[in-house]
């Protein structure tokens, strides 16, 4: 079958590591109709390719890089690239997505996707230049930096203008939370894809494109990037975007958040911080900001860059930190320094290590210190209390190393705690393995249903509602329908969340496969069904994606698939939880005091709603076959991890 669909590649890279060669194959029409890209392309490939019980940091995992039909096109916020394997923090579902420039770049070169497997017996990198792709020694890059290792290579290949993703020493030591860094600033951080690299012995990916992208109906396509550049500059939610995320970035949220008492503090004990101002919005501003910047194609332009220039942490120069680096080394560990704060999340960037989890490891280990589980012995020396930026800086330094205390917490929370016992399991914020990123369900309900549902654990960016967050009732009322909207936008209630949670879950999946940024879908809530469902006929030439029905079906499928490879490797619904802390400690302080997060009526109503078992949280299979995933339930069938209605 002829590839005659537009804004596509139209082929990827295959990658065998251990004995370097290199395949270029084209890609099946089928694959684009039904996966549209990115997430979809990935949960097909690793549901097909990656065994049961594989080991994450074995030869047969497998590493795939995607792009989506945007990824190039100059459409919304579309310089995103993805990464999804099997995860050696959480052993299931893993994946990443990066801004910046490297999609576009790799889509330029002429790929779609790149998927690496097996091992080299020495480190190599893979350069790209157009069509001639080659595995280069980086023997000389192992233990450098990602900085250093990015100038080297572009150094290398002769051009400043090339794209690199690479990782660290925590992705050389596999740290099971190591993160891929893109152009020196851009992180795919969460489930440690950094980690699957440095076992493969990949330090890094370059890639130079020079090729032309061409979208199906020029003439249609130029229409809707018109109404592109007007929601941003004069429809309704563009002053709001610049106002907020123009202006100050994603910190804005530590002012936000903080209001309505979500702001993680003290490993997640309470969510309100009375220090907040101190590592706020405006701190960063107007003492530290030095640039704005951007990902590619992007109206919004969120992206800043911040310097300190003096005092015990001068030098500190890098992009951000975003809202979850400055909540997770901030008021997550009581450490109200900003400047302690910038200089932990540039030390992250360098080694190459999710913030988020990095954090909330550190934040544990606090705790645990103060209840008197671990003793000043066992944690090297260093005095844990709550708020020392200096013992902050020594963890991350040690767990990226994996030296002493520090090679524990590389194992990330869920392991720790099983190494450490006593009890300390309590204090261990994750679910199904990964560390709870900036939210907290007993002041939004709706946060706790997708922290427990996500298929790559505690996760925020696979279907958070910032609808009820921010009370957007005419949102709510287009969504879900006048009778339910008052109870939409009510944070401390729980009814009906679940079914935003799905509907969310829904929308994140298409744009991730489209590859979108979640700021103009997320907030502001700019893009919904009905414009991508205009966005991608004329880009691809894929006319069924113009009937928003068929969109959400190919989103269930996305949804279905990722879910059953979790239940192909074990996951059941006794996983779908939040830790006690969330369940049964009402909140102490702050706007939401008195709140717990109940999850089984979100969970009733988001299973009712995906077509799953309320009782076991296992797909129907007449759901999996209305998503053409027949073949996907007679192999789970098999496993008795798939249901018959009346079963």
């Amino acid at each position: 079958m002829s590839f005659d669909y537009k804004d596509y590649a139209g082929r990827y890279l295959r990658i065998n590591l251990t004995d370097g060669k290199i395949k270029k194959e084209p890609l099946s029409k089928w694959m684009a109709k039904d996966y549209i890209g990115g997430t979809g392309f990935t949960a097909k490939i690793l549901w097909d390719e990656i065994k049961p019980e594989t080991n994450p940091l074995g030869l047969e995992n497998k590493l795939v890089i995607a792009t989506g039909p945007a990824t190039g096109a100059f459409a919304p916020s579309s310089g995103r690239y993805m990464m999804a394997a099997k995860s050696p923090l959480t052993d299931i579902w893993g994946e990443s997505h990066c801004g910046g420039h490297f999609g576009p770049e790799l889509k330029y070169a002429g790929y779609d996707m790149i998927i690496f497997y097996g091992r080299s017996e020495k480190p190599v990198y893979l350069c790209i230049d157009d069509d001639w792709v080659e595995l280069k020694d980086a023997s000389h890059l192992w233990g450098k930096n990602t900085r250093e290792t990015t100038r080297q290579i572009r150094d290398e290949v002769g051009d400043e203008t090339s794209r690199v993703s690479c990782i660290g020493l925590a992705g050389e030591n596999l740290v099971r939370y190591a993160s891929v860094m893109t152009d020196y600033y851009r992180s795919a951080g969460r489930t440690g894809m950094g980690a699957v690299m440095g076992s493969k012995n990949l330090k890094a990916i370059v890639v130079r494109g020079t090729k032309d992208v061409e979208v199906a109906d020029p003439e249609k396509y130029v229409e809707v990037m018109e109404e592109i550049l007007w929601r941003n500059t004069e429809g309704p939610w563009a002053k709001a975007a610049q106002d907020s995320l123009g202006t100050y970035g994603t910190t804005n949220l530590v002012d936000l958040v903080n209001a309505i008492g979500r702001l993680p503090t003290k490993n997640h004990w309470t969510g309100y911080y009375e220090d907040a101002e101190k590592t706020g919005p405006e701190v960063i501003r107007s003492g530290y900001r030095i640039a704005r910047d951007s990902c590619f194609s992007c109206l919004i332009q969120c992206k800043y860059m911040s310097n300190v220039d003096a005092g015990p942490y001068a030098g500190t120069f890098s992009g951000g930190p975003e809202y979850e680096s400055i909540f997770a080394l901030g008021s997550n560990c009581l450490v109200n320094d900003i400047e302690a704060v910038m200089h932990a999340n540039m030390l992250c960037n360098l080694y190459g290590m999710d913030t988020i989890s990095a954090g909330k490891c550190i934040s544990f280990a606090m705790e645990c210190y103060e209840q008197g589980l671990l003793s000043k012995e066992e944690v090297d020396g260093l005095d844990l209390k709550w708020g020392n930026a200096e013992a902050m800086t020594n963890l991350i330094h040690k767990i990226a190393r994996r030296n002493g205390f520090g090679d524990l917490l590389a194992e990330g929370v869920r392991r720790a705690s099983g190494k450490i016992g006593k009890g300390s399991e309590r204090f261990a914020m994750h679910v199904k393995g990964l560390e709870i990123s900036g939210q907290d369900g007993r002041a939004h309900k709706s946060s706790g249903c997708t922290h427990a549902i996500s298929v790559r654990g505690a996760d925020h960016l696979r279907s958070l509602s910032c609808i009820d967050e921010q009370g957007f009732y005419d949102i709510a009322v287009e969504r879900f329908g006048a009778n339910r909207a008052k109870e939409v936008c009510n944070l401390l209630s729980e009814k009906y969340k679940g079914y935003i949670v799905k509907d969310q879950e829904d929308l994140f999946a298409i744009v991730d496969s489209v590859l979108m940024c979640k700021y103009g879908t997320m907030w502001p809530p700019m893009y919904y069904f009905d414009f991508i469902a205009k966005l991608l006929p004329p880009l691809t030439g894929i006319k069924e994606y113009s009937n928003v029905k068929n969109l959400r079906l190919t989103a269930e499928r996305i949804c279905n698939l990722r879910r059953c490879f979790n239940l192909r490797e074990g996951i059941t619904r006794k996983d779908e939880t939040l830790p006690s802390r969330f369940t049964e400690e009402p909140m102490p302080s702050g706007p939401a005091k008195g709140q717990v997060c109940s999850l089984e009526p979100m969970l009733k109503e988001y299973y009712g709603a995906r077509g799953w078992d309320n009782a076991t949280g296992l797909p129907f299979r007449e759901t999996l076959e209305k998503l053409g995933l027949k073949d996907v339930a007679g192999c789970l069938e098999s496993k008795g991890k798939v249901l018959r209605k009346g079963e």
